[in-house]
């Protein structure tokens, strides 16, 4: 959530960022209006005060002189002012809470650093690494792969569940509890995360900290009981959250945090986008980066979560790019964010399997989230930062299409065969009859 005080110094810009962002600006608009009746009721309040004041005045120097009944009048008006003034304090406190109910509505400001532009198309190449495979075949996609391997099984995932749910099978099974614990690993051990498994089920709170809630609750699964609680759609909800309302001293920044959770997202308006397979699905499993650093750092942190996310596809030999969003295909709590986009052969382009986000104060204000100086001083908000350090289900796939054999089989990235109890590739099963 932005700062009330900067909204209102900054109107302008701040109205020039919803703009790029292609956002509308109606709810600043109204908290515009909302201010100017906050102003108009705190002036004209300090005013009667003003008056009251005097009046009290007066009242004490008629009472001294023996006035009784006109100080017992002037009583009566000084009752009635402060009757008004009650009134316009309340205006005040109404218009200030509905101001911050409209903050919680409005986006962050991108960083100047953000390429402009109304979608994805604006978005800028930042790197690339590795080379796309070459096939002396027609490479297949990774539902034709997995189910001629019967490590996947999407039809009887739906008839458990319903479409957009997938059975791995398997060896299947087994690579996608090899990628988990190999991020693991990595992020800890070679990079210094500090491994968190937090709850998969939060409140609602916990939700506002990282802006999913209000503004996008219909991309979540709600638990329907009293307690208002909801599934995980990403680690970033938990872990952001383990230091809500908390004070940190600042030797204890930067704190990073590497969490393997599944992830529940309804998906709502996303229907025909990206169905086949596991690229979209309603549950999947994820290893998330979280950071919270001091507002100097935190840029510097965003190029090394992301370089930390890419050592993982080049450990694995996947070809991959980076990208910068821009204002218009970023989200709605991000200052800044790169994408991480991998080589998906079927397709013949790059897709996403990573964003890896700079939030500045945005979260931590809505979520509380403070640190106080060495040096003393009032605590100040830290910048929180996240990314897919990766995506499981898609690095899963990234694996089937990129390691695909002209005989049918895929091979094991050499950095997972440990994992993978020493096996080098997936073939077809006697039992499947599959070539």
């Amino acid at each position: 959530m932005l700062d009330l005080n900067y909204v209102r110094e900054n109107l302008e810009r701040v109205r020039a960022a919803l703009e790029a962002r292609g956002f509308p600006t109606a709810a600043l608009d109204d908290f515009a209006q909302l201010d100017q009746a906050r102003r108009r009721a705190i002036s004209e309040s300090d005013r009667l005060n003003a008056e009251r004041n005097a009046a009290s005045r007066e009242i004490g120097a008629l009472m001294k002189a023996g006035q009784r009944e006109e100080a017992d009048t002037r009583r009566r008006a000084v009752g009635e002012l402060k009757e008004r003034i009650a009134e316009l304090d309340r205006a005040r406190d109404e218009a200030e809470s509905r101001m911050r109910e409209l903050l919680s509505t409005i986006p962050n400001v991108p960083s100047e650093s953000v390429p402009v532009g109304a979608d994805e198309t604006a978005n800028k190449e930042v790197r690339r690494w590795g080379n796309a495979p070459q096939f002396d075949f027609e490479p297949q996609d990774h539902v034709d792969i997995g189910t001629r391997l019967d490590i996947l099984d999407l039809e009887r995932a739906a008839k458990i569940a319903s479409a957009r749910f997938a059975i791995l099978k398997g060896a299947g099974a087994r690579l996608e509890r090899a990628l988990i614990n190999f991020m693991l690993d990595v992020h800890t051990s070679d990079h210094g995360y500090e491994e968190t498994l937090p709850p998969f089920i939060v409140n609602a709170n916990s939700l506002f900290g990282t802006a999913q809630l209000p503004k996008f609750e219909s991309d979540l699964f709600k638990l329907e009981d009293e307690r208002g609680l909801y599934l995980i759609p990403t680690a970033e909800v938990p872990v952001t959250n383990i230091y809500r309302e908390e004070i940190l001293d600042e030797a204890q920044l930067p704190m990073k945090f590497v969490a393997y959770t599944p992830c529940f997202r309804s998906e709502a308006g996303s229907h025909g986008r990206d169905t086949r397979g596991v690229i979209r699905q309603h549950q999947f499993d994820k290893v998330e980066l979280v950071k919270l650093a001091r507002p100097e750092d935190s840029y510097a942190e965003l190029e090394a979560l992301t370089r930390d996310a890419e050592t993982i596809l080049q450990k694995l030999g996947l070809h991959y790019r980076v990208v910068t969003l821009s204002t218009g295909d970023m989200s709605f709590a991000s200052a800044k964010t790169y994408d991480i986009e991998v080589w998906l052969p079927s397709q013949n382009t790059f897709r996403e399997i990573s964003s890896c986000s700079n939030f500045e104060s945005f979260q931590a204000r809505r979520a509380q989230i403070r640190f106080r100086r060495q040096s003393g001083g009032k605590p100040e908000f830290v910048h929180t930062l996240n990314g897919s350090g990766l995506a499981i289900g898609r690095t899963w796939l990234a694996i089937l299409e990129n390691y695909q054999q002209r005989d049918g089989s895929v091979l094991i990235p050499e950095v997972l065969r440990p994992y993978m109890g020493g096996l080098e590739k997936i073939e077809a099963s006697e039992k499947t009859g599959a070539a």
